[in-house]
C-alpha cells in the first residue's frame, strides 16, 4: 500500500475478499474430502474433492444419508452409532475406515471429525475432513513386510520367526523343524557366494513348497532354516521331516552340473508357556544329533 493508503501493492489481498470468500475458495480447491452431515446423517455439504471421489455432483449428494454413499455395508451400523454418540455427547473422535469410491473400489480414509454447535451450544451436525491414505498404508505395509522378510531368500526372517513362535507358545503350543543344509559350506567355498546365494534361495523355495499353507518358513541364519507348524502333532511333524529331506536331497543346478547337498533336520514340539529360545535350542540339538549319527538322517520329534 502506498504512503497515501490509497491503493494495494501487487499481490496483496483485496479488501473485497472477505473471510467467507477465503473459506469458500479453500473448500473448492482443497484435495481433502470435506463434508458436513446433519444430526440424521444426511449430507448438507460435499466439496468438489468428495464429489470427484464419489462420482456424484453436489446436487446428487445433498440430502442423502452418507452411509448410503461411501460407507461399506458391514460398517454401516458402526458409522450410524458413531454419529448418534457424537450428537448426544457433543464430541467426535478421529477414525479410519474403508470408503467406496466412484469405481466401487475400497479406499482407506482417515477422518478428523468435529461436532458443530448452534449459538445456544446444541450439537446439530458433524464436519468431517477425510484424507485418502490408501497408498500410504500400502507403502507402510510393504515396509513392515520388508522388516520381517529375509531379503536373499524371500522367506520370513529371524525376527518374524520369534514373533510367531512366541504367539503360538502363548496360545497352545506348536511344532518346529530346524533344518541345516549339510554340504552348503563346501559348495559355497568351491563356487563362490553367488552360487551359494542362489542355492540358499532355491532351498528356501523348496521348503515353502513342502510346507503347509499355515506353516511358516523362516531363515534362521546362514544355511539354517526353520519351519514353524501351528499344531504340535508328532505324526504331522514326522511326515513333514520326510518331505523336507526328500525335496532337499534332490540335486540343485550348479555351474558344472548337478549339486547334491542334503539336509539334517531336528524336530520338536513346543509346549504352552515354554520360552521360544528353549524350543529353538531343543530342535537345534535334535538336528545336530541327526547330523552326527548319519548324514541326512532325521531326528524324531521330542
Amino acid at each position: 500500500m502506498s504512503a497515501q493508503g490509497g491503493s494495494c501493492s501487487p499481490g496483496a489481498a483485496s479488501p473485497a475478499l472477505l473471510e467467507a470468500d477465503l473459506a469458500q475458495a479453500f473448500i473448492q480447491s482443497v484435495d481433502a474430502l470435506l463434508c458436513i452431515i446433519d444430526a440424521d446423517g444426511r449430507i448438507v455439504l460435499a466439496n468438489p474433492a468428495l464429489q470427484r471421489f464419489t462420482g456424484q455432483d453436489g446436487d446428487a449428494l445433498l440430502g442423502r444419508r452418507f452411509v448410503d454413499v461411501w460407507v461399506i455395508p458391514r460398517d454401516v451400523p458402526y458409522a450410524e452409532d458413531a454419529v448418534r454418540m457424537a450428537i448426544a455427547s457433543g464430541k467426535a473422535f478421529p477414525q479410519e475406515a474403508d470408503w467406496i469410491d466412484a469405481r466401487g473400489e475400497l479406499r482407506r480414509v482417515t477422518m478428523r471429525n468435529t461436532v458443530l454447535h448452534d449459538e445456544e451450544g446444541r450439537p446439530y451436525g458433524i464436519a468431517c475432513v477425510g484424507l485418502d491414505v490408501t497408498d500410504d498404508r500400502a507403502r507402510e505395509a510393504r515396509l513392515h513386510e520388508q522388516t520381517r522378510t529375509d531379503l536373499l531368500t524371500g522367506v520370513a526372517n529371524r525376527g518374524a520367526l520369534f514373533d510367531q513362535l512366541g504367539t503360538l507358545l502363548g496360545a497352545g503350543g506348536c511344532g518346529l523343524l530346524f533344518c541345516d543344509l549339510d554340504d552348503f559350506k563346501t559348495v559355497n567355498d568351491q563356487y563362490g557366494h553367488g552360487v551359494g546365494d542362489r542355492l540358499l534361495a532355491e532351498a528356501a523355495t523348496r521348503l515353502v513348497e513342502v510346507a503347509g499353507t499355515d506353516q511358516l518358513v523362516a531363515r534362521f541364519g546362514g544355511d539354517e532354516f526353520v519351519i514353524l507348524c501351528p499344531r504340535g502333532d508328532e505324526q504331522e511333524l514326522s511326515g513333514l521331516v520326510r518331505r523336507v529331506v526328500a525335496r532337499l536331497d534332490a540335486p540343485f543346478h550348479g555351474p558344472d552340473g548337478p549339486l547334491s547337498i542334503g539336509v539334517s533336520v531336528g524336530a520338536t514340539v513346543g509346549h504352552p508357556g515354554e520360552v521360544a529360545d528353549d524350543v529353538i535350542a531343543r530342535a537345534d540339538r535334535a538336528m545336530y544329533g541327526a547330523k552326527s549319527s548319519q548324514r541326512r538322517r532325521t531326528a524324531r520329534p521330542t
